[in-house]
């Protein structure tokens, strides 16, 4: 089942939600809308990929740790597999066409964010205090753009949601059935922060791109990022970008390629770990960025379940949730302009490709495919 949904599943984590609670709770009746209510809502909390984690969730509770297992791969692999291809096929695009090619996908990228962009701002900033949470969020990442800063800009955004969102309800007491108790839960935490140490230490001394420090970029991207999808942009451009280890271009061009084909966005760690030098096989180097992008995430989740019930009933922290929501806004806005508009729209033609882009998506909410072919089809036309 899970395959057949990373298969099909265009459209982003929002879209893919829906697909769960069309297939899992309408079809299928494995959860009630209000056991799939909560779930969605620790994935939210939680950093990680939200619909990722949604599905290992649903597996989970449906058949145990294989149900969640096979869960993972089924929604996962697909994307992989399609990326990993485009990666090794990327030298290829050398030409006047390709390069036409590659263009158009980085346009694809403006669009898609811009688009993701302001729906999430309406639905995560819908007052002034976050609206403003957000903005000063963007103007620090684009001031000062690094990984450390994001995580402060994150720190910092919750903790001040504790104190402007004071109106902000508890959840109800949620209906969870998980197999286990909170001293595995307890231990799945521990291993997170282990391992989260762990690879830092190891690869603090490191600058070449090795399995050591690959594992470590991705895992940190993987336990920081909030909100999933099209979030997770800033901190891999960082993480990649950031260190030399590849160029704007190549890194703007997967992103553009992973918007046509179905399945999570973090796939796209599948991409990068392939195009990435290393001493590894691309092959080697693509499966350890993917399993450690997606690892951090399904620890948390996992070790967060069995006290979840007590946790989502205090206030304040639905309040630090609010200001951290406020703040992935902020950090995508900063991403669409760097390395984003930046990086991608150099004339006036690239900036119409774009606009016609956002509003196939924007107002007449098409699938992002129909961007891709739009924006590769411009941009070979205005290069010809």
């Amino acid at each position: 089942m899970f395959l057949k949904l990373g298969l099909t599943s265009f459209g982003g984590p929002t879209a893919h939600i829906g697909f769960f609670r069309t297939e899992f709770v309408e079809r299928r009746r494995w959860l009630s809308d209000h056991q799939f209510a909560h779930l969605l809502a620790v994935c939210q909390f939680l950093p990680g990929p939200a619909s990722s984690q949604l599905g290992f969730c649903i597996g989970l509770q449906r058949a145990g740790w294989l149900g969640a297992l096979g869960a993972f791969i089924g929604f996962t692999l697909p994307s992989a597999i399609v990326l990993v291809a485009f990666a090794v096929a990327l030298p290829l695009l050398s030409s006047t066409a390709g390069e036409a090619v590659i263009h158009g996908l980085k346009l694809v990228a403006c669009a898609v964010v811009a688009d993701a962009l302001i729906g999430m701002g309406g639905k995560l900033c819908p007052d002034w205090r976050r609206r403003l949470l957000a903005l000063v969020s963007a103007l620090v990442m684009i001031a000062a753009a690094s990984s450390l800063m994001q995580l402060g800009v994150v720190l910092v955004a919750g903790l001040v949601g504790t104190i402007i969102l004071k109106d902000l309800p508890a959840s109800d007491r949620p209906e969870i059935n998980v197999p286990y108790g909170h001293r595995l839960g307890g231990a799945l935490i521990a291993v997170f922060f282990a391992i989260f140490v762990a690879l830092s230490l190891g690869a603090a001394s490191q600058q070449e791109a090795n399995a050591v420090t690959v594992a470590e970029a991705f895992y940190r991207a993987g336990a920081l990022v909030f909100g999933g999808g099209h979030v997770v942009l800033p901190l891999l451009e960082n993480s990649t970008v950031g260190q030399g280890w590849l160029s704007p271009e190549k890194f703007l061009a997967g992103y553009g390629a992973a918007q046509a084909i179905p399945g999570p966005m973090f796939s796209f760690a599948a991409y990068l770990g392939s195009v990435i030098s290393t001493p590894l096989s691309s092959m080697s180097s693509a499966g350890i960025a993917l399993l450690f992008m997606f690892l951090p995430g399904f620890l948390l989740v996992a070790g967060i379940l069995p006290f979840w019930s007590s946790l989502s009933r205090h206030t304040v922290m639905s309040r630090a949730v609010g200001g951290v929501n406020a703040a992935v806004v902020g950090l995508l806005a900063a991403a669409l302009y760097t390395p984003i508009i930046t990086s991608g729209i150099a004339r006036l033609i690239d900036l119409a490709i774009v606009l016609v882009g956002f509003i196939l998506l924007f107002r007449w909410r098409l699938s992002p495919l129909w961007v891709v072919f739009w924006s590769v089809a411009a941009s070979l036309l205005a290069m010809s």
